[in-house]
């Protein structure tokens, strides 16, 4: 399940990066995309804890510290690096960028937490990476500098992410994780992101989503909606539900494959159709992510995170920490 979890958030946000960019061809900011997916995330979350399990709104002083941290470093920065990149470079360039994160991810649980890393694992990085390198094509890409920055900053903080988010989902529930977080990152992102400065008016405002669909024009509410709701609030549950699962460097190697479900939908959507070489890229990084199945270690929660089980939503089942 966790496996089933981790490609299902990976094929959605792949598909959600171009409708990002409809999003801010609208004429709203990063940050103001940004801080509109972290509090619509926090409402629907907050609104079905509410609804199945209040008692997961209690944390320890320890675990709200760490949801802060992961609000504020792992999602908000996350988020705003990851649409500042896109904004600069081809979707799937700066998502080929935010996935050295899985390298990152290996190397902090070797050399920091000193986990057992599986010589297997370092192969399926290799072929993940190198793949995805063949899937963007990156020989003939020109790149803009900022964007690559952006880039390398989404990768550090997805690795975050990744990290910290597998630690507090284990000792907590998807739910509650995405609820504290996204409320944290929201109150960051309250004084940055000049919410303030946009036209209400502009949210009435038809625009076109472009490519095959280019004749077809919305309110910019409803692809807005869409972002928040189905591109942000519902891949993040199911990323964290598969870090209960996964270990956090196998859990990576699944999001990268993003990458390719995001070529599939430019080609669909786009009319940016693979090409024979990208095909094979796309190929190796499902060699890359099979291998990587075959690795996969068990792990332990931080007891000092940890909460007693509680809900409908598990916090723990086969194969969980």
């Amino acid at each position: 399940m966790g496996v089933v979890y981790g490609l299902l958030a990976a094929i959605i946000f792949g598909a959600n990066g171009s409708l990002v960019k409809v999003v801010m061809s609208a004429g709203l900011t990063a940050g103001q995309v940004t801080q509109f997916r972290t509090l619509g995330t926090a409402i629907l979350a907050g609104a079905v804890m509410l609804a199945i399990d209040r008692s997961a709104f209690r944390l320890t002083r320890r675990q709200v510290g760490a949801m802060a941290l992961l609000g504020v470093a792992g999602i908000a920065v996350l988020q705003w690096s990851y649409a500042m990149s896109i904004a600069r470079l081809p979707v799937g360039i700066a998502l080929l960028f935010e996935y050295l994160s899985v390298l990152i991810v290996a190397l902090v649980a070797l050399l920091v937490y000193r986990e057992h890393v599986h010589a297997r694992i370092w192969v399926a990085i290799g072929l993940v990476l190198g793949g995805l390198a063949v899937v963007a094509e990156v020989w003939h890409s020109s790149l803009d500098g900022l964007g690559v920055l952006f880039g390398l900053v989404a990768a550090v903080t997805l690795a975050f992410y990744l990290l910290a988010g597998e630690r507090l989902a284990s000792a907590t529930s998807p739910l509650a994780v995405a609820f504290f977080t996204s409320a944290f990152a929201t109150g960051a992102w309250a004084f940055l992101s000049g919410w303030w400065e946009i036209d209400p008016a502009v949210f009435g405002e038809d625009v076109s989503l472009g490519g095959a669909l280019e004749a077809v024009e919305l309110p910019l509410w409803i692809p807005l909606l869409v972002v928040v709701a189905g591109g942000t609030f519902l891949p993040m549950v199911l990323s964290f539900a598969a870090l209960v699962r996964l270990r956090a460097t196998t859990a990576g190697i699944l999001a990268s494959s993003e990458v390719v479900f995001a070529f599939v939908v430019a080609w669909l959507w786009l009319g940016e159709a693979l090409t024979p070489v990208q095909i094979v890229g796309a190929a190796i990084v499902l060699v890359g992510i099979v291998l990587a199945q075959t690795a996969r270690p068990g792990s332990v929660v931080d007891a000092d995170l940890a909460l007693p089980p509680t809900g409908s939503i598990p916090v723990a089942g086969p194969g969980a920490r």
